[in-house]
C-alpha cells in the first residue's frame, strides 16, 4: 500500500510541476548581462549570447544541470516581434511569470531603457 501511495504521490509533482510544452502564457521580462556558468553547468555570457533564464519555480530537479529544462527553449512574443532563445540559466529570484532574457535577446524585442517589459507571451519549446 505505501508502494502505491508513493508512486501516486511521484505521478502527482510531476504533473503539478511538468513544464508546459507549447502552452503560451502571459508575463513580463528583464535583462541581464552576467557571464559565467549558468544554472544549465554550460558557460554563459548574457551580455553577447541569445539566451534566457527562466525563473527557479520552473526547475524540478534537485541538479540544475540535469534538469530537463535546459534543453528547450523558451519563445518570446511581444508586441509583434517573436525570439526563440534557448534556456541556460535560472533566475532565483524571479516568479514563475517573470523571464530574465540575455541583452541581446532583450533588445530584438524592446529598448534596454525600459527595463520591466509587460504583455510577453511565454511558450516553452523543442529546440
Amino acid at each position: 500500500m505505501k508502494f502505491v501511495i508513493l508512486i501516486f504521490v511521484v505521478f502527482i509533482v510531476g504533473v503539478v510541476f511538468s513544464v508546459p510544452l507549447n502552452e503560451p502564457f502571459n508575463g513580463h521580462f528583464t535583462y541581464y548581462n552576467d557571464a559565467g556558468t549558468g544554472a544549465c553547468g554550460e558557460w554563459i555570457d548574457a551580455a553577447n549570447q541569445n539566451l534566457v533564464a527562466v525563473s527557479h519555480e520552473w526547475f524540478t530537479s534537485e541538479n540544475p544541470n540535469n534538469d530537463p529544462l535546459c534543453k528547450l527553449c523558451l519563445k518570446v512574443d511581444y508586441k509583434g516581434k517573436s525570439i526563440t532563445v534557448p534556456i541556460k540559466d535560472k533566475c532565483p529570484s524571479c516568479p514563475r511569470d517573470h523571464m530574465d532574457l540575455s541583452l541581446p535577446a532583450f533588445k530584438s524585442l524592446e529598448n534596454p531603457d525600459v527595463g520591466n517589459a509587460y504583455g510577453a507571451m511565454f511558450t516553452f519549446v523543442t529546440c
